[in-house]
């Protein structure tokens, strides 16, 4: 079921911006993406050509030669002159590797096709891969801050021009969308992913695919996507990355897989296996995972490859040496072995001892060379990448607006006491914090591709969009840490944090007499880029007591604080919610960070982002998400919202059980008020559809949008179901007094789970049907659906 919201577009100026006193939303807006699945020139008599050329092909080649195509080596961004030299160069020559990663540039690109395509013996071209998560050099907000944004249309466009970016420098592959489900903020590779909620990142897996693949994969500008991590990573026990994972089927299947199978849906050319076991069997090994799941259940038949030595990982598990781990993966259905050889090195012994059978590997080879053949590799090995057209295409001023547009469009604004937002433009502004004036970490986790310097700080964005009408002033204030050691571990890939060697009651004295100077304080705290991401679980997420420190200490200034919050994960605010007047969550905003977050402030742009997951009061409320299931004693719900304690109920005796700002959440410049929720049946019956309806109305001083959310709740059912779960949602854009009537149709696809059988249907019975602008603030119908 799709539910669409086609929203007027207004006019807009060159920056695309639109230019109004009063403070607007960029327009555009879809709810959802509508294109048809990506490889849709794919036919009967074009798959009949495929399979004839791989055929030919696979007939030609020896066994060496076909394991040689499972093989993806890291090139470790060797220069031109050593793509021949090299121990890979050797290799490739020898027919033995079947792609490449982290190499960067159109010319090493080519250099490096042309020893396969020139050297080797079949000349079988090679993919070359690259961790393309939020941009390539036009670097667009971290995953989790695009899922803010709620906007699919934005989201798709964003791929699309990291695509074609990526493709014009001889990129042909990424390892993304990473779609992971997660409920756990310590978990650092949050930043990565869409969130918390089933439904919202199956539509941003979908809108990622079709960005990067196109509607067909042999054009120049589109790459191959990779669907990662199958399966559960999001779920690591204490949140520390890599760790194990342990559910029950019906959890896996109701709550974590369909991101994954939205992915599969949309035509995603391959699948990355996760680093964790399921079911006590590492994923990269898991045949059920891989075979039954993947390939069987769901019908994928593209190409499955390994995380970064995941095959060789499976050893530390305790599941066996190396030939036995390779011999494992292969049989559970991995096509391609990422840097760790195994199968390089192992599958030719493991085929003469019988462990393993020759047409596996020919079946394995045969899927990477398909994806090849759809590249239209073989027919132009060249055909990805130029100096020209990267020139042309790579950070141009075109993308650039896009990457401004999107980052402003995905930040939230968490609190604005007293309507001190948007500034107005004049007078003196304290721009403080340890990050206000650094363009390498703006990007965030993730950011390979970025040219870092060419970043916008957000002093930088400032100054320019004010000109002279509004002096500004800066200070430091703080370091991200007091402590050094732990800094220098947050500094990762060369993200430095400018660390400054004075006592901190220097910094703070120097900070207050800038503050004391301006009318109003804007404070950017929170994390630095890799404080966040792959090997950054943090057990504490609190934001560092450093920055802490001074925000108490400028709020005894008594001048207004409006805080600019960069991060990768939800964090605990507790400690600096109350201490300012406003807070706008800006994620990592990418490389035009400055400018978007200049434009939330000023106005150009009203916030329009909600969260995409939940914000926890406190780290021992973790795991903490909107779609949970009631116990046997559920806390009442007056006392849940006064967060009193009641003894023999499910609630802390120190602790609300409500959360800091719930899944769905965020404000915006003007006020929306929703009508009483109408259904068009309240006993509907079969197949029949019903009409849920709400009437929005814009009843603020600006222009804004609105992101209307659909929310169910299954009251009784064999299996027990979650409070609610979010089945659609809209976003809408109204001018100052205009409202509309916002309207899902809902069928019994909506109402269907997989029970403890795996059947997946729905059962009759009553519903609650929800509408609102957050997961805890909603209108409610009652329904009885009857089969």
């Amino acid at each position: 079921m799709k539910k669409i919201a086609i929203i007027a577009l207004a006019a807009l100026s060159t920056n695309g911006f639109a230019q109004k006193k009063k403070a607007v939303v960029s327009p555009a807006i879809h709810s959802e993406i509508v294109n048809q699945p990506v490889q849709s020139y794919q036919n009967n008599e074009y798959n009949t050509k495929r399979k004839s050329f791989v055929d030919a092909l696979l007939a030609k080649m020896t066994l060496d030669e076909k394991i040689g195509q499972l093989n993806l080596p890291s090139a470790g961004d060797f220069t031109t002159g050593q793509a021949q030299s090299s121990d890979i160069g050797k290799k490739i020559e020898q027919g033995l590797v079947g792609g490449l990663f982290n190499i960067k540039g159109a010319e090493k690109i080519r250099a490096v096709q042309k020893v396969a395509v020139e050297k080797s013996r079949l000349k079988i071209p090679l993919i070359f891969g690259m961790d393309v998560i939020h941009g390539y050099e036009t670097t667009f907000p971290i995953p989790l801050g695009l899922a803010a944004s709620w906007d699919m249309n934005l989201v798709q466009q964003s791929a699309r021009i990291a695509a074609r970016e990526a493709a014009s420098d001889g990129i042909n592959w990424t390892f993304s969308p990473m779609v992971d489900i997660s409920r756990e903020p310590r978990w650092g590779r949050v930043s990565e992913g869409a969130g918390e909620d089933p439904y919202l990142g199956s539509q941003i897996a979908r809108a990622m695919v079709y960005g990067y693949q196109g509607k067909n994969l042999a054009d120049k500008n589109t790459i191959l996507a990779c669907v990662k991590h199958f399966a559960l990573y999001g779920a690591p026990e204490g949140g520390l990355d890599y760790n194990t994972v342990d559910m029950s089927h019906t959890r896996m299947f109701n709550e974590y897989f369909a991101p994954y199978k939205a992915a599969v849906d949309a035509g995603v050319a391959s699948v990355m296996a996760s680093f964790n076991e399921v079911d006590g069997i590492p994923a990269t090994g898991n045949k059920w995972l891989m075979d039954d799941v993947l390939r069987k259940k769901w019908g994928f038949n593209g190409f499955i490859v390994t995380d970064y030595t995941g095959i060789n990982e499976m050893i530390d598990h305790g599941m066996g040496d190396l030939q036995h781990v390779s011999a494992l993966a292969m049989n559970a259905g991995i096509d391609m072995d990422m840097v760790g050889e195994g199968f390089l090195k192992t599958l030719k012994q493991s085929v003469s001892e019988g462990k393993v059978s020759e047409a596996q590997i020919t079946q394995a080879a045969r899927r990477i060379l398909e994806a090849k053949y759809d590249l239209g590799l073989f027919e132009d090995p060249y055909r990805y990448g130029s100096a020209n057209d990267a020139q042309k295409e790579v950070f141009n001023a075109s993308n650039r607006a896009v990457a401004r547009n999107v980052a402003a469009q995905s930040m939230v604004l968490l609190k604005n006491d007293k309507n001190i937002l948007p500034l107005k433009q004049k007078g003196t502004i304290a721009l403080i914090g340890p990050l206000v004036d650094n363009s390498v970490n703006m990007a965030g986790t993730w950011s390979v591709a970025t040219k870092h310097g060419s970043a916008v700080t957000l002093l930088k964005g400032l100054q320019e969009s004010v000109g002279k009408n509004v002096k500004i002033l800066t200070a430091k204030g703080a370091n991200v840490e007091d402590n050094k050691v732990l800094e220098d571990v947050y500094a990762a890939h060369g993200k430095v944090v400018d660390r400054d060697s004075r006592e901190p009651s220097l910094m703070i004295k120097e900070a207050l007499n800038v503050a004391e100077q301006a009318d109003v304080v804007v404070l950017a705290i929170g994390e630095s880029a890799e404080m966040s991401g792959e090997s950054s679980s943090r057990a504490n997420i609190d934001i560092p007591a450093s920055q802490v420190r001074l925000l108490n200490e400028l709020k005894k200034t008594g001048k207004p604080i409006v805080v600019v919050l960069l991060t990768g994960r939800p964090l605990t605010l507790t400690n600096i919610k109350d201490t300012s007047e406003a807070i706008i969550n800006a994620w990592f905003p990418g490389t035009e960070a400055g400018y978007a977050v200049a434009d939330i402030l000023f106005g150009k742009v009203n916030p329009s982002g909600k969260l995409p997951m939940t914000f926890p009061r406190s780290v021992g409320q973790i795991p903490i998400y909107y779609n949970r299931k009631n116990t046997g004693r559920p806390l009442d719900a007056a006392l849940t919202d006064k967060c009193e304690y009641q003894r023999f109920r499910s609630n802390y005796m120190d602790e609300c059980n409500t959360p800091l700002y719930p899944f769905g959440y965020g404000l915006s410049y003007t006020k929306f008020e929703y009508s009483e929720l109408t259904v068009s049946k309240t006993n509907p019956t079969g197949n029949q559809s019903i009409q849920a309806s709400v009437n929005v109305k814009n009843t603020g001083n600006y222009d804004g949008a609105e992101v209307v959310q659909l929310y169910i709740r299954d009251l009784v059912g064999s299996n027990t179901r979650p409070i609610k779960e979010l089945k659609g949602f809209q976003k809408i854009f109204l001018k100052k007094g205009e409202s509309k009537q916002v309207s899902f149709n809902i069928t019994p696809d909506d109402l269907k789970f997989y029970d403890n059988n795996l059947k997946y249907d729905w059962e009759a019975g009553d519903f609650d049907i929800m509408i609102g602008t957050s997961s805890a603030d909603v209108k409610t119908a009652r329904i009885n659906w009857s089969k």
